[in-house]
Formats: structure tokens, sequence, C-alpha cells
């Protein structure tokens, strides 16, 4: 028989490790008493959301916890970046289950997730998002990811296209392609400088600090961290570590774009008329590799649309996917 604990899911700062390292499920089972299988529980928690589904799977491996939501339409998957986790799209998730059963989920190492004490691979990440959907037998889908979650989603397209109904990619940080790139070297040089300042401070354990610093001097702009709810600083907190471990990641910022030729699915790119030019600059290169790629701004927003203008996020979402089913 299932333990009461099934319902409940802790994130305690006594049950984590060095620099925010989480003991990981099973240290978790054994500190509230053992009996509790590491995989395929259900958290029962309130919800505005009407079926939703909310469990963890050995994935890989690795717990991962993932939410879907919605009954009818097709499969939608949202791939969230660095430092989030699948509250990151709270905002369009709702309006979007209406009509798609959209699955969201923490990447390995990010907050309800197993984080590993060894040096990971966004390859790992690749590899997840393939076996959770073929998993929960949603393939072919509809797959949107921002930022570091597009580059997942984008990789994932170059290693397994029938995975795809379509793919959705917004600002993708592949700053490996604009190496040979002149009016890109000034911008990249000044960004790699300040994350540089940021895995610092995290290698120090200053975990707080160093998110500040990327939302401030990084992301989003001076003064935008006291702006954040507090369970968003926390998240940032929290995940700082897996931050630090996929900056040691060679490959993180590359794609070799001849594999993208072979991606035939219709492919939307999309960017923020405020956020920095490189990300333009390495869009337009992704949209001369991908055969059917159409490009499209989000008027007024930055790196993260979903967030700060979520209803043309979903109004987007919606006309790209369903014009492609």
């Amino acid at each position: 028989m299932a333990s009461p604990l099934h319902k409940i899911y802790l994130l305690c700062p006594k049950l984590r490790g060095s620099a925010g390292r989480s003991k990981g499920i099973g240290y978790l089972q054994k500190a509230l008493d053992g009996g509790l299988s590491c995989c395929n529980f259900i958290y029962v928690v309130p919800s505005r959301r009407k079926h939703l589904l909310m469990p963890i799977d050995k994935i890989n491996g690795v717990n991962l916890y993932w939410e879907l939501s919605g009954q009818k339409g097709e499969p939608l998957v949202l791939v969230h970046g660095s430092w989030g986790d699948h509250h990151n799209w709270d905002g369009v998730v709702g309006e979007l289950s209406k009509t798609f059963r959209v699955l969201t989920y923490d990447r390995r190492g990010h907050s309800k997730s197993e984080r590993r004490e060894v040096q990971g691979s966004m390859e790992e990440d690749v590899s997840d998002l393939i076996s959770l959907v073929n998993h929960l037998g949603l393939a072919p889908a509809h797959i949107a990811g921002n930022s570091g979650g597009a580059a997942v989603a984008l990789k994932t397209a170059a290693r397994h296209a029938d995975l795809f109904q379509s793919l959705m990619a917004h600002e993708l940080p592949l700053f490996g392609l604009l190496k040979d790139v002149p009016e890109a070297q000034p911008y990249l040089q000044a960004v790699n400088g300040r994350i540089e300042a940021v895995t610092a401070l995290i290698e120090n354990e200053e975990l707080e600090q160093a998110a500040k610093l990327f939302v401030e001097n990084v992301a989003f702009g001076p003064g935008a961290w006291q702006q954040l709810p507090p369970q968003v600083q926390e998240t940032f907190v929290y995940n700082a570590p897996t931050f630090l471990d996929e900056t040691k990641d060679s490959e993180n910022l590359y794609i070799d774009t001849n594999k993208l030729s072979h991606f035939s699915k219709p492919t939307l790119l999309t960017q923020g008329t405020q956020s920095p030019p490189f990300f333009l600059m390495a869009l337009e290169l992704l949209a001369k590799a991908i055969p059917n790629a159409h490009k499209r701004t989000f008027e007024g927003a930055g790196h993260v649309p979903h967030l700060s203008h979520p209803r043309e996020y979903v109004q987007v979402a919606k006309d790209f996917c369903l014009t492609n089913v």
C-alpha cells in the first residue's frame, strides 16, 4: 500500500548538499521514513487546471517531474530554459490546454526533477525529451522551447525528427554558431564576461547573489530581481548549480547545422524586439539551415514572451500548431 507521503513533495534546505545540490528523491524517501517508490507517484495538490496529472517517472535513470494538462487535441510539449522549471509556462498552459494536451516538465537538475552530482550535458536533456515523450505516448508532438529549452528542442529535432509534428523555438542561445561572425564579437565578449562573473559566484556557493546577477546583468536588466515573486527567486537560487553544470558542457552552445538539413517539419523561430542582437544573428543562421523554417517577432517582448506577453504567445502557438496538424 502506498504511503500517505505519496501526496507530498518537499523542497527543504536540510535535504540539500553543498552549493544547493539536491540529495534527490531517494534521500528524501529515507528521510521521510521510507516505503515510497522513487517513480510513478502522483502529487495531489490543489489546481485551477482540470485534468492535471503530476507524476514523477524514472527516465534514463533519472527521476523527472512532469505535468500533463488538458484532455483533447494534439500533444504540445513545452521545454523551459535555464534557471527555471515547468512553472515558467504557468501563464500560458491554462489557455493552451483548452486546445491541446500540454506537457510541461522539469528538466533534469531543475526543481522537482533529480539532480546528479556528476557533470551533465545537453545531450542528456535531448535523450530525456525523446524518452519522456515516447514514455507518455505523445509522439509525434508539437514541441516548443524557450532559450536553453529551445536549444534542447532543436538538438532533438536534429537527432529524432519523427518525434515532432512541428517545432517552435524562441531565442536559442546557440552562440557557438557566431564564432566567425565579426559583428557579433563585441556583444558576445560582453555577455561572456557577465556569465563568468555569475559562475564564479556559484562556484563560491553564493547562489542568491549569482541568481540576482544573472537576472539583472544577463537576462532582464537592472532592478528586475526585486520585481520577481519570492517563489521565482527561490527557483532561480535552487537551480543555480545546474546552470553552472550547463556552462561546463563544451557543446552546450553549439549545433551542427548540417544535421538540420534533414528536418523538414514546420518550424517557427521567434524573437523579441527588446532582446540583444546576437539572438537574431543566431536565429538568422538557423533559419537558413532548416528547410521549412519561418520567423516571427514578438513586438515589445524580450527573452521570455510567454511570461511578458502570454496572450500573444498563446495566439501565436495556437495559430502555428493548428495550421500544422
